[in-house]
């Protein structure tokens, strides 16, 4: 991980840290990200969370993605998780592809549930990810979702299954 082994871990908000308002019944993200904090509070893992940008990826744009890039360039690490919401991921992963190539180990996950309504799948995701960093020295750009850690553009959400899925040649879908 980084020198002292902490996981850096920018969160962007997203679906994976929306709670329900209940004076306005909406979903809003969470800017402390508490849904993070209780995951891995929980585990054996030194973190640095650090919270930008605040939005659902739909809302996303790429002066949000330079503020993003600008935070994975000044974190001290080589190894950079990133929360975020999954609708615009692979348009922040290409962008951070972009940026950085290969010159640091970046992987972009998040959920299509809130955590705040059914933890499992934000969790999974989380695990997957975190596990795999520590377990990897690979570098480039990488999502993880659903079961699959794979580099930015081999994977792509289906939203008819409503899940994500590889892409079996560059360009294409499913």
């Amino acid at each position: 991980m980084n020198r002292d082994d902490t996981l850096t871990i920018l969160s962007t908000g997203g679906t994976f840290n929306k709670i329900y308002n209940p004076l306005t019944g909406a979903l809003e993200i969470d800017p402390e990200a508490r849904a993070l904090r209780q995951i891995m509070e929980r585990w054996r893992c030194r973190f640095e969370l650090r919270t930008l940008i605040h939005k659902d990826s739909l809302e996303m744009d790429d002066r949000d993605r330079r503020q993003l890039a600008q935070a994975v360039a000044e974190c001290p690490g080589a190894k950079i998780l990133i929360v975020h919401g999954t609708d615009t991921m692979e348009h922040s992963a290409r962008y951070l592809t972009e940026r950085f190539g290969s010159e640091r180990q970046i992987l972009l996950t998040g959920a299509m549930v809130p955590y705040s309504i059914d933890p499992v799948e934000a969790t999974a995701n989380l695990a997957s990810a975190v596990g795999w960093m520590k377990g990897s020295e690979r570098r480039g750009v990488f999502l993880a979702l659903h079961g699959l850690i794979l580099p930015e553009g081999a994977i792509y959400k289906d939203r008819e299954a409503g899940y994500f899925r590889p892409r079996l040649h560059k360009g294409e879908k499913g």
